[in-house]
């Protein structure tokens, strides 16, 4: 899954992170809270805070102890909450910690690390947007933040 970025969902104004399959046209929306939310969006503009945010303390702590993320699942999606897993490497031997997919994505933007998930939560949660769908919703956002009432006067 790629990360496109995270999202307020209107009208409810409640943030989203939107992963997109690699290679295909399924969106996989995952509705997280605005910590979460503020923490994946200013790792992928790539923003440093001043002291370290939760996530940054986590990653920082795994390097330290020589821990490598090896990727993120989003493995479940039951009673309309999404189950994660993130996989670990340490000294030849693997572990997997359940993790809410929004601190596990926050966490591997920071290290970088791949996001999966599985067919069947795809097949339960995802959206398709074709190709040629996707760059007119891509224009009309565009129009959207560009456009002002006084460009319907008349």
């Amino acid at each position: 899954m790629e990360i496109t970025g995270v999202r307020v969902e209107l009208p409810t104004n409640q943030p989203i992170v939107l992963l997109r399959e690699r290679g295909g046209e399924r969106y996989l929306p995952i509705w997280i809270g605005a910590a979460e939310a503020a923490a994946i969006a200013l790792s992928l503009q790539g923003v440093v805070t001043p002291r370290p945010m939760t996530h940054d303390l986590m990653q920082n702590i795994l390097e330290d102890l020589q821990v490598s993320v090896q990727r993120i699942v989003v493995t479940e999606l039951r009673d309309s909450t999404f189950f994660a897993s993130i996989q670990l490497q340490r000294n030849g031997d693997s572990y997997e910690i359940s993790s809410r997919p929004s601190d596990a994505i926050a966490l591997a933007v920071r290290m970088e690390v791949p996001v999966f998930a599985e067919e069947g939560v795809l097949e339960e949660a995802s959206i398709l947007i074709p190709g040629e769908e996707e760059e007119e919703v891509e224009k009309f956002r565009e129009f959207l933040d560009n456009v002002s009432p006084e460009d319907f006067a008349g």
